[in-house]
């Protein structure tokens, strides 16, 4: 039985949020989450707190035997940019995206 978690809006670039998604994908949950620990990127604790909340979903969902459980799919979608400028030489301006994510994890036990 497949469960799922998202989250939306997270301030990080997707770029670099698919790097950390990449690392973990088709794993099962106990070494997706040691591997997550161990890793030095900002999105890394975004992603444990997701797949937290993923495993609580399928616990509460069905009897469903936690051990069992692997990340089907877990893909980061691009957000809503913000856009600033920053002032520049002779009266120039320039735009700085601050870009936003949206990580979706499937759990689905084996």
């Amino acid at each position: 039985m497949e469960s799922q978690a998202k989250v939306k809006y997270v301030r990080i670039a997707p770029r670099k949020a698919r790097l950390v998604a990449d690392l973990i994908r088709g794993q099962t949950v106990n070494s997706a989450l040691g591997t997550l620990i161990y890793t030095k990127k900002a999105a890394a604790k975004v992603i444990i707190k997701l797949l937290k909340s993923a495993v609580a979903n399928a616990s509460s969902q069905s009897n469903v035997d936690v051990d069992k459980l692997f990340i089907k799919k877990i893909f980061v979608d691009s957000g809503p940019t913000l856009k600033r400028f920053i002032p520049r030489a002779m009266g120039r301006a320039t735009r700085i995206r601050k870009r936003t994510c949206h990580i979706t994890v499937v759990l689905d036990e084996k």
